[in-house]
Formats: structure tokens, sequence, C-alpha cells
């Protein structure tokens, strides 16, 4: 009897100690829950209450883990609310030049940017068309394809034309169909006959005929002809963080393509250490 009344003790004392902590832990991160709670309000679309939270978090705990987050967050609240494009543009800006943003939501708060430019651009303020072109020539590609499918949009021809050469690209090397359609689209939006161009170009390059010769102390160790349909579709299948590898290995893969298709040349890359000599060219 006495050790199932230690044990009922011992039970219970262990219970006190365990909500003592967690007490303990949930006020010491008034931070996160504060973020958690706006979470909740941008779920339920209450974007005033939840924009409070957040800036609540931001003035009270600026060395929050959770505050990076909360500026992302709080540009969207302001996007969301109406008539506010001037403030959430800005909002999203200094999001982006925040040293611990996340990749992810920096591409999103980009894309934001592009649309908020071009709903100024809609009420009369045609200056905020720049952040538009200025992403063209985004190193993302979801950003800069956006920019371009955007930019077909402005009814004067001379700024959307811009966007040609992206949306070209968009046509010969993108393996999603329904972003290639979007950006035929666009095309045919600016220039009929720029799409007939690139249509045109596409269906001839599909008969080249890729050839590669790998030696190996000068001796010819590998012999591969490929169309250049099935080699472009290796190439475009690389990843933008393999390709970043890859340059700084000395081997940039966009590069290597353009190259082939504009110079038609023969492209030689040497390993005097290796004592390998590769010769790339299409025919």
């Amino acid at each position: 009897m006495r050790y199932k009344m230690r044990k009922s003790i011992l039970y219970i004392g262990v219970l006190l100690l365990a909500s003592f902590l967690l007490q303990g832990y949930a006020q010491a991160q008034p931070d996160e829950t504060l973020f958690k709670e706006a979470k909740i309000l941008i779920f339920d679309k209450e974007w005033k209450k939840a924009q409070e939270k957040l800036e609540e978090l931001i003035e009270e705990y600026p060395g929050s883990p959770w505050v990076s987050q909360a500026f992302f967050y709080r540009a969207k609240c302001l996007k969301e609310r109406g008539d506010r494009e001037l403030e959430a543009l800005k909002a999203y800006q200094d999001y982006t030049k925040r040293k611990d943003r996340s990749r992810s939501l920096t591409e999103d708060a980009e894309t934001e940017i592009i649309d908020l430019a071009f709903e100024l651009y809609r009420k009369g303020r045609k200056s905020y068309l720049s952040e538009i072109e200025n992403r063209l020539s985004s190193p993302n590609r979801v950003v800069k394809y956006f920019a371009a499918i955007r930019l077909s949009q402005v009814g004067e021809k001379r700024t959307a034309s811009k966007a040609v050469p992206v949306l070209k690209e968009i046509i010969r090397k993108e393996r999603d169909d329904d972003i290639r359609d979007r950006a035929k689209i666009a095309l045919l939006r600016i220039d009929p006959d720029a799409l007939k161009d690139v249509e045109e170009q596409r269906r001839e390059t599909k008969a080249l005929i890729v050839n590669i010769r790998v030696w190996k102390h000068g001796k010819l160790t590998l012999k591969v002809n490929i169309p250049w349909a099935l080699f472009d579709l290796v190439l475009g299948s690389i990843s933008e963080e393999e390709k970043d590898l890859m340059t700084k290995e000395g081997y940039d893969i966009d590069r290597l393509r353009k190259e082939l298709m504009e110079i038609g040349e023969i492209i030689t890359i040497e390993d005097p250490e290796e004592g390998t000599v590769i010769k790339i060219w299409i025919e």
C-alpha cells in the first residue's frame, strides 16, 4: 500500500513537473505563438488581424527566428487587403533583400512583385514596368518566365517585345507543355511572325545530329551520334542547382547549348591532367 502511494505521488510529481516545463516553454516563446496565430488568421483570410499579429512579432521580437517569415506574410496581408499595391510591393522588396530569406519564399516574393507591378501599370503607373523588365534576366527560371508572360500583356508593343527572347527560350527549351503553350500564346500576342520563326527553328533542330567524340591519351574511347532533340532533352532536364555546380567546375551547360546552335562549330573540351579531349558538334 505504501509502495502504491509513493508511486502515485511520484506520478503526480512528474505530471506537475511536465506541466510546469511546458508552461515555461510556452511562456519563453511568445514569438512562435504570435506567428502561429497569424498563420491561422491568414488561413481564415483575416488579413488585417493577421498583419497586426505579424507586426507585433516584428516589433517586439526582432531577433526571433520567425521574423523573416513574418516580413514575407506581412507583405502578403498588405497585398490581399487591396488598394495597397505600393506598400505590398515595398514589403516584398524588403523581404528579398534580407540575408535570412528562404529560397522558396524569395521566389514567391519575386513573382508577387511582378504581379503588383503589373497592377500598378494598369492603374497608370507605367514606371513600375521596370520591375517586370528587370526580372527578365533573373537567374531563377520561374521568375524569368513569369516576367516574360506578364510583360506580353502590356499594351505598348515596344515594351512587350522585350519579352520575346525569353518567350522564345521557353518554347525551345521548356519540356512542360502547359508552360510552353502559355509562352506561345504570349508570343502570338506580341508578334505572330516571331512565333512562326521559332516554331520553324524548332522543327529544323529536331533533324540535327549531335556528334560526340572522346579521346583518352590520344586514343578514341567514345563515339556517339544522337538526335539533337534527345541531346537537348538531356540538357534541359538538368536542374538549376546541378547547373550551378557544373558551372563552378568550368562547365556552362547553357553556354554549351547556345554555342552549338548559334556558332555551329566544333566545341573542344580538354582536361590535360586526365589526358582527356572531348569534341562536340552538330550537323
